[in-house]
């Protein structure tokens, strides 16, 4: 559950720049949000956001995700699908911001907003509003073959935008029972867990195509994905576009 560039890990991508969005197909409509949800097994306030993520990865719109964190293992109970590239990840999200906001349950929306995981209002706000960070302008498409995961980024409408395309290998669905620390006695279902962060390449404002070989998520024991754009400085920081794939 590393956040490595994908290049190390596997051979065959293959960027070549398109003129026009290529021909693999979107999994379902062009997502609206991102959400991504920092939580724990060993936060006894984070239930009711994992069960919120539950709801919203019906929501064909919203790109839900979950992303366990390691420090409040220390509390009597390691989560089993945390990483501390995740962990890494939300503290990076705070600096980016300049608020240092760093808690269980925390969602970020697109890169940008952040509310209390479990407050449904404040999320479902961040989601409908453009102002605020619900905003994927750059299209994104994909599909999965036996042997490779086709991506097509769109242009930007936007002159002199550049990001950099991530693929996420997810698990659809993680049941665990926890034996000790807060939440001892619970069984709690996960949904779209992230299982790595795997840099496909750069991306510089003009459609373009790759091509991942499908092993990628053999090695990270998900059994779906996605393709996320998102700008870097230093850091994570807006997300333009997104794409689901199969189950999600």
């Amino acid at each position: 559950m590393t956040r490595v560039p994908l290049h190390r890990l596997l051979a065959g991508l293959v960027p070549v720049g398109l003129g026009l969005l290529g021909p693999a197909r979107a999994q379902d409509a062009a997502p609206r949000a991102v959400v991504e949800l920092f939580t724990s097994q060993g936060c006894s306030s984070c239930p009711p956001a994992d069960r919120l993520v539950n709801e919203l990865a019906r929501d064909p719109g919203v790109i839900a995700l979950t992303l366990p964190v390691t420090y409040w293992d220390y509390l009597g109970w390691k989560d089993t699908l945390a990483s501390t590239s995740f962990t890494a990840r939300q503290r990076a999200y705070a600096s980016m911001r300049g608020d240092r906001q760093v808690f269980t349950p925390q969602a970020v929306v697109n890169g940008a907003a952040t509310v209390v995981g479990s407050d449904r209002a404040a999320l479902e706000r961040s989601i409908r509003d453009p102002g605020t960070a619900a905003s994927l302008p750059v299209a994104i498409r994909s599909e999965a073959s036996p042997d490779r995961i086709v991506i097509d980024v769109g242009a930007s409408p936007e002159t002199g935008r550049s990001a950099e395309v991530w693929l996420l290998p997810v698990a659809r669905t993680r049941e665990v029972a926890i034996g000790r620390g807060e939440n001892r006695g619970r069984t709690m279902t996960y949904r779209n867990v992230v299982r790595g962060m795997y840099h496909v390449g750069s991306w510089r404002g003009a459609a373009a195509h790759y091509e991942v070989p499908r092993t990628a998520l053999a090695a990270a024991d998900a059994d779906s994905y996605v393709v996320m754009l998102q700008t870097e400085n230093n850091g994570p920081g807006r997300i333009l576009g997104a794409a689901k794939g199969p189950g999600l």
